[in-house]
């Protein structure tokens, strides 16, 4: 028989999975593989470098927006209006079956994701991403887990890293604006925000922006603008959509009021305080802003063919809501790599094999196209250790691997990078 090449080829099932998961983890040595999701946003204009078929940007239809996010081993609903019911969910694929990652967790528990996290949170709680634009997206926040709450949502600290794989080249605008320069006062701010509808509310005048360079990295905590500049990134992240966009002009594109308070209360949303109370000040205007918030790759591990490096580390307000690593390893090398805690991977470039799973990067992929580049690992497969085994002769295999809350206590501080 034939291997599924398409979601066309596959039937989904929605429950009494825990008999599939088992006995695909025993096929693949506790890895489960996952199939592409594509989400598009309205307001962006995608930067075509996530190997995504150029005919199939607007797969979900032109007045969806273009695709320029896809989503790793995701059990998040993306809050897209207008959206697809499983939109931002990832797929597990099982011979010719498929179901939701989100559906497996949720009958297999600690068993997928280990105890620690399924007794605190009951779901796998982070996510990651590729965010691919052509330009610059407008200066925006997430909001924190107490401002999430008042509508129903969990807050959003994030992270960037910017894999060279996908940054050949950097697209419109690769620099960043991030808080406020010292000094800036909240009337100012509060003048942006009453200016909405007045033209281009000038918000960036009150920030510095930041040249992006690949294989770098930031961690963004809730509340603070941001407005993240044209390279494709790699976002590891809680498990929330929530957003504030407090820029209303981007490259002479209109962002709608909506945008900007869609995560508020409705009875606040023509509160102009209210809205800039959303902002931690301290944190927007830090004068050691980079310092406290830039990242450059630290090695974890690295012996013969194999160098492995964190490449998101570090806290917010002291707690350890995610990290993530890249793995090379060299071409015909073969390495078993321990972890403490699941974790959800894409490959970046080259093939080879993860125990007995099959990796392969691909080249370029059609909207409904399966894939052998993305997995989740199982907490005890990742303790066990995973053995990756590049099987070509010229080219190196990498992969980003993204973990949840306090998995990794060992990880660097923000700022090891000075000291590697």
């Amino acid at each position: 028989m034939s291997h599924p090449r398409t979601t066309n080829d596959l039937t989904t099932v929605s429950k009494n999975v825990r008999s599939l998961v088992d006995g695909h983890l025993e096929e693949t040595g506790g890895l489960l593989r996952l199939s592409p999701t594509w989400v598009p946003r309205s307001f962006l204009q995608p930067g075509l470098r996530i190997k995504l078929h150029p005919d199939d940007t607007y797969a979900y239809g032109l007045s969806r927006g273009g695709i320029d996010e896809r989503w790793f081993a995701s059990t998040t609903e993306c809050a897209n209006e207008g959206r697809e019911e499983d939109e931002g969910l990832s797929y597990v694929i099982v011979g010719r079956e498929r179901f939701t990652l989100r559906d497996a967790v949720a009958e297999c528990g600690a068993d997928l994701i280990g105890s620690a996290i399924w007794d605190k949170y009951g779901k796998w709680p982070v996510y990651s991403k590729y965010f691919d634009n052509m330009g610059p997206i407008p200066h925006h926040m997430h909001q924190n887990a107490e401002q999430a709450a008042l509508v129903g949502q969990e807050g959003k600290p994030e992270s960037y890293y910017f894999p060279p794989q996908h940054n050949n080249v950097g697209n419109n605008f690769p620099y960043t604006f991030m808080g406020f320069e010292p000094g800036t006062t909240r009337q100012q701010v509060h003048d942006c925000i009453a200016n909405w509808h007045k033209g281009d509310n000038k918000i960036l005048e009150l920030s510095k922006a930041y040249k992006l360079q690949p294989g770098t990295g930031w961690l963004i905590d809730p509340c603070v603008l941001h407005a993240p500049g044209s390279l494709c990134t790699y976002e590891p992240q809680w498990g929330s959509d929530v957003f504030g966009m407090y820029q209303n002009l981007v490259e002479g594109r209109e962002v709608p009021w909506s945008l900007l308070v869609k995560d508020m209360p409705e009875d606040r949303h023509q509160d102009i305080d209210f809205i800039i109370d959303q902002l931690d000040w301290d944190k927007n205007l830090d004068p050691n802003f980079k310092d406290n918030h830039y990242l450059e790759p630290v090695t974890a591990e690295k012996g013969d063919g194999y160098h492995d490096k964190w490449i998101v580390y570090g806290k917010v307000d002291g707690f350890q809501f995610f990290t993530a690593k890249e793995l090379t390893v060299d071409p015909g090398a073969k390495v078993t790599i321990k972890d403490k805690g699941a974790y959800g991977l894409i490959m970046t470039q080259g093939e080879g094999m993860a125990n007995k799973l099959r990796l392969n990067c691909p080249k370029l992929l059609r909207f409904n196209e399966l894939s052998q580049d993305e997995f989740f690992a199982t907490e005890a497969a990742a303790q066990a250790g995973v053995t990756f085994e590049n099987t070509s002769q010229t080219e190196p295999l990498v992969a980003l691997r993204y973990f949840g809350p306090e998995v990794n206590p060992d990880a660097p501080a923000m700022g090891a990078h000075k000291n590697a």
